[in-house]
């Protein structure tokens, strides 16, 4: 997992032992200068890490990415020429996406706007795609994004959907050839897309949150043609949508979990949960756990009715990170703490 001190002028890589929770390498990756002021709810190594065998891939924005070898923790490659305007008040969020022999990154700010492939055994270049929508007559304020692309199937083969500004894309992964897109009004979106029925689910926007069903086998400007249907009530500004089988569940900012149809976009029901949230949903055990900023997770079962089956808490934490799942146990981040929870045993 990635770290930062508060102020943002030095940035780490801690490995812990998953389970004993012991400190196998903590790592100083890289200082940084003149980091630029960030929004509260954020930080400095926001995005999360990609890992395979041996690497361990990790991104803190336009302040450096790094691949680093798992077992001893020395730093196999860095980049520090990933450069955008994160803006004062943003800060760093999209987090690189491994395919193959690629690492795909998502670069949306204020001047530039792109998604590039970098070779995971050296951290050159492979390809680089500018995003495509005319910026320049764009405020720069509303050119930004924070999300994380997500490979989908394209007839036989696949295509990478990013979500940016303005825009959502689709690339060939090999190539970075643009295939689609379909322009939307928004900025800041944070919620990585989901996949599911032939539509690609997506968050448009921060400010105003739409999800947006779109088709994928588009191509070229697909914005008048694609998009299946829209809902703009109740939709998250930074957790991802959850689909369970033909059911797509989104929690709110504020609370509102909602079960929307995931072909035609009609509410199965609604219900408010405790808090504030930040955390994506996960779907388990056929179970969702919805954790909120106050460390409490409330267990649901899918389906057309509502039920609540457990509320769980960790008392006087804050969580806004969605928690990691490796087979049994969560690995759940709080603000000063790091926490395996299993199923409990008799």
């Amino acid at each position: 997992m990635t770290a930062a001190t508060g102020d943002g002028h030095r940035l780490f890589a801690a490995c812990v032992d998953r389970e004993t929770g012991k400190i196998v390498h903590d790592l100083h990756i890289f200082n940084v200068e003149r980091p630029q002021p960030i929004a509260a709810e954020n930080t400095y190594a926001t995005p999360t890490p990609a890992i395979e065998p041996g690497r361990v891939y990790v991104h803190y924005g336009a302040y450096g990415t790094a691949c680093l070898n798992s077992a001893t923790g020395s730093i196999v490659w860095t980049r520090r020429d990933l450069n955008c305007d994160h803006e004062t008040g943003a800060g760093p969020c999209s987090s690189p996406f491994l395919l193959g022999d690629l690492l795909i990154v998502n670069v949306d700010g204020r001047d530039v706007q792109y998604v590039i492939a970098l070779d995971t055994s050296s951290g050159k270049t492979v390809w680089r795609t500018d995003r495509s929508f005319d910026y320049a007559t764009v405020p720069v304020n509303k050119r930004k994004a924070f999300s994380t692309p997500l490979l989908v199937p394209r007839g036989a083969g696949r295509q990478l959907v990013s979500t940016g500004g303005q825009a959502v894309y689709a690339y060939d992964p090999v190539t970075g050839k643009e295939l689609w897109k379909v322009r939307h009004h928004g900025f800041s979106a944070v919620p990585r897309p989901v996949y599911g029925h032939g539509l690609v689910f997506l968050v448009t926007d921060y400010d105003r949150p739409e999800l947006w069903a779109v088709r994928v086998d588009g191509s070229g400007d697909v914005t008048d043609s694609h998009v299946a249907w829209k809902e703009a009530r109740g939709i998250p500004s930074r957790s991802s949508p959850l689909l369970v089988d033909d059911l797509l569940y989104v929690i709110s900012n504020q609370g509102i979990l909602s079960c929307l149809e995931a072909k035609t976009g009609e509410f199965v029901w609604k219900n408010r949960l405790e808090g504030k949230y930040s955390a994506s949903a996960i779907h388990a055990g056929n179970r969702i756990y919805l954790f909120n900023e106050n460390a409490v997770c409330t267990v649901i079962r899918p389906g057309r009715k509502f039920e609540e089956l457990a509320v769980n808490r960790l008392d006087g934490q804050s969580v806004m990170a969605s928690p990691a799942v490796a087979g049994d146990s969560f690995f759940i981040r709080t603000e000063k703490h790091l926490y395996r929870v299993d199923e409990a045993t008799k």
